[in-house]
């Protein structure tokens, strides 16, 4: 196993976003942040497959999980980890007052074959009816997995696919990203891509990003640097920020 996330040249990663404080707007930022990350995977050509997902009745996404193919992805994603900001005006919002909301984002390696191995005996597998906002059965079959990693007690999901089978893999590529993360934030502590400190309580004072808009400005707190045109942004313009992230970070 490599040492460190950093020194790996990898072409496939694990994203996870979930809606934090803000109740139903976060979700809607949620959905907001996976349309820009997908436009932006669309124009550098990578592939992208939606692990799990759980959207809200009016559009909004209490989590999604999917995996980013391609090349660089490792290199121009990795600065995305953490907790992102909104501060507007939601939908919902009939008094005309700007609410703040919080999503996390999270970036996990996905394992090489090698890198993770699972027995068998270390899986408690449950399986479900997928279900989708208003609890409206997605189908009537059994076909949303539910495994438990009992060494650890890691628990994943799965209910995008319409069998078994296909949803029990992406819960496993789910799982051995996280283990992977597990396994290298123990040998390096001072790894920045730990799940934990990415996440962290996803409260609204631990921001990386804050989407400003009623000043139509994003800002990036780690290098104090703001962009304006959030919508351009928000469609998945995202390489005048990844760019400059890379040069100052790196």
């Amino acid at each position: 196993m490599s040492t460190s996330p950093e020194n790996k040249k990898s072409n496939a990663l694990i994203v996870e976003i979930r809606a934090g404080a803000g109740g139903e707007e976060a979700a809607l930022f949620a959905a907001d942040l996976f349309r820009m990350y997908s436009n932006y995977a669309k124009s550098q050509g990578w592939k992208q497959k939606i692990l799990d997902s759980h959207p809200t009745s009016l559009g909004g996404l209490k989590q999604i999980v999917f995996e980013l193919k391609g090349e660089n992805v490792w290199e121009k994603m990795k600065y995305e980890a953490g907790v992102h900001r909104v501060q507007r005006i939601p939908k919902t919002e009939k008094g005309g007052r700007i609410h703040t909301s919080t999503a996390s984002v999270a970036i996990l390696l996905k394992p090489t074959e090698t890198e993770i191995k699972i027995r068998p005996e270390e899986l408690k597998i449950d399986y479900y009816r997928a279900s989708g906002p208003g609890g409206q059965y997605v189908n009537r079959r059994e076909t949303a997995v539910r495994i438990t990693h009992l060494p650890t007690g890691l628990v994943v999901t799965s209910q995008t696919e319409r069998n078994q089978l296909e949803n029990k893999e992406n819960a496993l590529s789910i799982l051995k990203a996280r283990l992977l993360e597990i396994e290298k934030r123990k040998t390096q502590e001072q790894i920045a891509g730990a799940r934990k400190s990415q996440i962290g309580s996803a409260d609204r004072a631990e921001k990386i990003r804050t989407y400003n808009f009623p000043q139509d400005r994003i800002t990036d707190h780690r290098i104090q640097k703001s962009w304006h045109n959030i919508d351009k942004i928000l469609d998945g313009n995202l390489d005048p920020i990844i760019k400059k992230l890379s040069k100052i970070l790196k």
